[in-house]
């Protein structure tokens, strides 16, 4: 027997009376667990100087952050002996056992500093220890202390190494813990994570292993968020949810991250298997790795979560037996009001299977109860596609034309002042939302619409359970939550309570679970993937669909004016987001200009080849800004002049000739054993210089194998005319030697020596960058370099 005859005015999972008022008081509900929402992803008050001896105190950690973000201090520099040195001074002054390890290391993680090279540097590491009263393994406090070039690192990562040494201050004025606590401050993390491959790699205290709490900062403000974790991390995860007073994590950011070409020196201990956590407060993106990340720019709120969450989980793994830390698998978790749920990863494809059994038990039920038809059914899924991709697309385009006003913003992570276009996407994924309901709702009905949203949701949860199971709890708890309101409505009198109750709870599940994915989306990806924050802004209005629904007049049984009427009311709340999106991208053009204190940001560097006494001007902005337009005309390819800037393309200009030393090249020896060449030679810079770079023209050689300092490195040549090269950073000023056995060609073999250092002032036709003109955040901006090529 067929359904009865769908009627246009019954719909509806939801009939009520008083149809404002259940609007108003759902609304109501709804915004009052948004704001709980966004008050658990907030950061706590900043304890004052005077704070007990036991706690953390973002006051005293900031006395160490002024210290040690006074300056820049790249790796290698005389600056980062300063900050060295009161690193070292500070941990003694606790009483812990403390040394440097002086050491040579290779680079870590799939970071590489020059095309086909194998990258090392000198790295010095401060390492203390404090000794454990029972150990059962060592939990290792991790941060970096050097900066990059372009400025001083008051965030990155000044911020994470106060942090320890704030914590480590704590853990000395109470009670020792059962495990040995060993506070590492990696040096050479910006060029290629080389302190923290140095120390896993090679120090006697890592050889066993342990539990690493990585600490880094990618902005200068928001909540710290625990990003990344290792294989198998429920016993983790579970003692993060219990010791962390502010856990504020995902097993999805873990996924997302897992999948990125990114690296932190947590990822050396990662491939030394160590288990472990990383965090990392990462909005204000704008000041990364500029002159603008300076002590001020810390946000003192950051600062106290990051030690908050690193002292409690240091007492906490510093009590655990750590010999109880394997699990067999991941867990999923996320944060909910200040806490963390978590369930075990196994449950993820069963919990999603049975969401999607739930949606479609569920549309069985509306069609067997006359809300819809078949075809209604079919209608609102397919049609339900439309949102979820429009609402990205609109987003992608939005910011395309902002960028298209302000060129400025390509070369940032994220605006200055980004809030006002952050809410301009999610006004235009709502206005995109509802108007696209409104003009399908009379012809579709509201509960097949409703069923469509929640559909599509169950079936992303299948297909993130298969593809990123971290992920998938995104919409399969939704769906889930959906479709029991959905079950619950049909089984109570619609125009009573009870359906609004029902559908308000399930929407409230939603924005408990999406809500923060769409505030933490934006800092995490920038506005140029502001897409992705658009569609999960979508998704969670698709999971709120039935209270959406309770801003439209009742679904059908009109005529006349008073249809006319209901549709005009249907798209107020579409021409409404509309307008919150213009208004709100407009105040953001208006409000986030460049400035003194905002600079645009530029790149520009200097490369001289000694040998021929050419010089360019090279920047790598593809549509240069107007100050650095003034330097270059043309694009070239550099690899064949400078093979350890890289491969890629940059917009070049001429310039003047500086009276520049290049490195100098001495052959030490030079053996032959058969075909095989054996060439050892040093290579000395002859001014002061961040890296030095040696590159084999595989023209007149081919490289068999090669050694640097005494350590063996990796031979795979890359494509072009320098094929094999060295990138060693933080050399010491007698230079690096390097050891090259290779089958040489007919003639001599050729190679090519190049060394940078940073500041472009004094260089001959540079001019110094006016007010509101910047510098980029890169590893390139404002280096000098000076090749050579010798034949040998």
């Amino acid at each position: 027997m067929g359904a009865p005859p769908t009627r246009p005015a019954d719909r509806a999972l939801t009939k009520p009376r008083r149809r404002l008022t259940s609007a108003v008081a759902a609304l109501i509900a709804l915004l009052a667990v948004g704001a709980g929402v966004l008050v658990g992803l907030s950061t706590p008050a900043p304890a004052p100087a005077d704070a007990p001896e036991r706690e953390f105190s973002a006051a005293r950690a900031y006395r160490n952050v002024e210290v040690i973000a006074a300056e820049p201090h790249v790796a290698g520099s005389a600056a980062n002996d300063r900050v060295r040195e009161h690193l070292v001074a500070t941990l003694r002054g606790l009483g812990l056992q403390t040394e440097v390890q002086d050491a040579v290391a290779p680079e870590a993680g799939q970071l590489s500093g020059a095309a086909g090279g194998a990258t090392l540097a000198r790295v010095r590491n401060v390492v203390a220890r404090l000794p454990g009263t029972d150990p059962t393994g060592k939990v290792f406090l991790v941060s970096h202390y050097d900066s990059v070039q372009t400025g001083p690192g008051g965030n990155d990562d000044a911020a994470g190494t106060a942090t320890i040494l704030e914590v480590a201050r704590a853990l000395t004025t109470g009670p020792r813990p059962r495990n040995d606590i060993v506070f590492v401050l990696t040096d050479a993390e910006e060029a290629c994570l080389c302190g923290a491959a140095g120390f896993a790699g090679g120090h006697p205290l890592a050889r066993d292993g342990g539990v690493v709490l990585n600490l880094e900062a990618r902005g200068s403000t928001g909540p710290v968020i625990m990003f990344e974790t290792s294989r198998n991390n429920a016993k983790l995860v579970e003692v993060f949810g219990k010791a962390a007073p502010h856990p504020v994590g995902t097993s999805f950011a873990v996924e997302i991250y897992r999948a990125l070409p990114n690296d932190t020196d947590f990822t050396a201990f990662l491939d030394r298997k160590f288990v472990g956590l990383n965090s990392a407060y990462i909005d204000g993106g704008a000041i990364y790795h500029t002159p603008l990340d300076v002590p001020a720019r810390v946000d003192r709120g950051s600062l106290q979560m990051h030690g908050d969450n690193a002292l409690g989980l240091a007492r906490e793994f510093g009590r655990t037996d750590l010999g109880d830390l394997s699990a067999g698998h991941d867990d999923t978790y996320f944060p909910v009001l200040g806490g963390l749920v978590r369930y075990p990863g196994w449950l993820t494809l069963p919990l999603a299977v049975a969401a999607l059994l739930a949606v479609g038990a569920l549309g069985w039920l509306l069609r067997r109860r006359g809300r819809a038809t078949a075809g209604t059914l079919a209608a609102g899924f397919g049609l339900t596609l439309l949102p979820v991709v429009v609402a990205p697309l609109g987003a992608w385009l939005l910011w395309a034309a902002i960028t298209t006003i302000r060129p400025g913003y390509t070369e940032l992570l994220d605006p200055y002042r980004p809030v006002w276009y952050r809410l301009a996407v999610v006004a235009l994924s709502a206005a995109v939302l509802f108007c696209w309901y409104a003009l399908l709702r009379r012809r579709v009905g509201p509960a097949a619409l409703a069923f469509g949203g929640l559909a599509w949701l169950a079936v992303f949860g299948v297909l993130l359970a298969v593809a990123v199971p971290g992920g998938a709890y995104l919409t399969t708890l939704p769906a889930l939550a959906g479709a029991l309101a959905g079950f619950a409505a049909l089984a109570t009198r619609r125009d009573g309570p009870w359906p609004v109750v029902a559908v308000t709870l399930a929407a409230a599940v939603a924005v408990v679970i999406l809500l923060p994915p769409v505030v933490l989306l934006f800092p995490a990806l920038g506005m140029g993937m502001g897409a992705v924050a658009a569609l999960v802004a979508v998704l969670l209005g698709l999971a709120v669909l039935p209270v959406v629904d309770l801003l439209h007049p009742r679904a059908g049984g009109q005529r006349g004016l008073l249809a006319l009427r209901a549709r005009r009311l249907g798209a107020l709340p579409a021409a409404a987001a509309a307008l919150a999106a213009v208004v709100l991208a407009g105040v953001g053009l208006a409000v986030d200009r460049f400035d003194a204190a905002h600079p645009v940001p530029t790149h520009l560097m200097y490369a001289l080849d000694a040998g021929t006494g050419k010089a360019a001007w090279l920047t790598r902005e593809e549509k240069p800004q107007p100050w650095t337009d003034g330097y270059v005309d043309r694009s070239i390819a550099v690899a064949d002049d400078f093979p350890g800037l890289g491969n890629s393309e940059m917009r070049a200009g001429p310039a003047a000739a500086a009276p520049l030393p290049a490195p100098k090249l001495d052959l030490l020896s030079d053996t032959r054993t058969g075909d095989q060449r054996v060439l050892r030679v040093r290579v000395t810079p002859q001014r002061q210089v961040r890296l030095l770079t040696l590159h084999v023209d595989t023209s007149t050689a081919t490289v068999r194998s090669a050694s640097v300092a005494g350590r063996d490195v990796p031979v795979e040549p890359g494509d072009g005319r320098w094929g094999f090269g060295i990138v060693f950073h933080a050399p010491p000023p007698e230079g690096v030697e390097v050891t090259l056995t290779l089958v040489p060609g007919a003639g001599a073999v050729s190679v090519r020596a190049m060394d940078a250092s940073d500041g472009l002032s004094g260089v001959p036709g540079f001019r110094e960058r006016p007010e509101g003109v910047g510098v980029v955040g890169s590893h390139s901006s404002e280096m000098l370099a000076v090749a050579r090529t010798y034949p040998l």
